[in-house]
């Protein structure tokens, strides 16, 4: 097991000797997202963004899903901290799509909704035979988040991007 070189929140980062960070979201079972994992996930890749030597970001999870979590309005309110008072979401955002080191995304298992939103923000994204990944918002009755109808297009092409988006279907 290796040492993190660094940890913001739930998130590890750790760079090796042939220069490939690692950024690991350790919130199992599920990694549920949420505004400070986020505000993590962005300060850990512009730490990697400042390090000296690391070329990529291999983005991975510790558990097999990636998803957002809607959280009683008291918690979601203990959950966030004085540093990210008045903060939004999408300001997190813009600072994750800002990072400038080459990011691959390793999705196993599930990337849900938020989840698929954090995987999108990377430059490729690799999975497995198990991987599924769905835009359930539509479902939800709620908008699509994280930039999904600019990133995903780019991704899977416009007319599977809008089936995934106006179903909610696994892409």
């Amino acid at each position: 097991m290796t040492t993190p070189d660094h940890t913001f929140g739930d998130i590890a980062v750790t760079i090796d000797e042939s220069f490939v960070a690692t950024v690991e979201i350790q919130r199992p079972p599920h990694n549920f997202s949420s505004l400070p994992m986020i505000y993590d996930l962005a300060s850990a890749f512009e730490f990697v963004d400042d390090a000296p030597g690391a070329l990529a970001i291999l983005l991975a999870a510790k558990a097999r899903t990636l998803c957002w979590r809607r959280l009683r309005r008291r918690r979601r309110r203990a959950l966030i901290d004085e540093k990210l008072q008045g903060r939004h979401l999408y300001d997190e955002a813009v600072r994750l799509f800002s990072c400038q080191t080459p990011v691959v995304a390793a999705v196993q298992g599930a990337a849900i909704g938020g989840g698929l939103g954090v995987a999108a923000a990377a430059d490729f994204r690799v999975g497995g035979p198990g991987t599924r990944m769905a835009a359930n918002f539509a479902r939800l009755g709620f908008h699509h988040g994280f930039g999904l109808t600019v990133t995903l297009p780019a991704i899977v092409g416009q007319q599977a991007a809008l089936r995934m988006l106006y179903t909610g279907e696994l892409g």
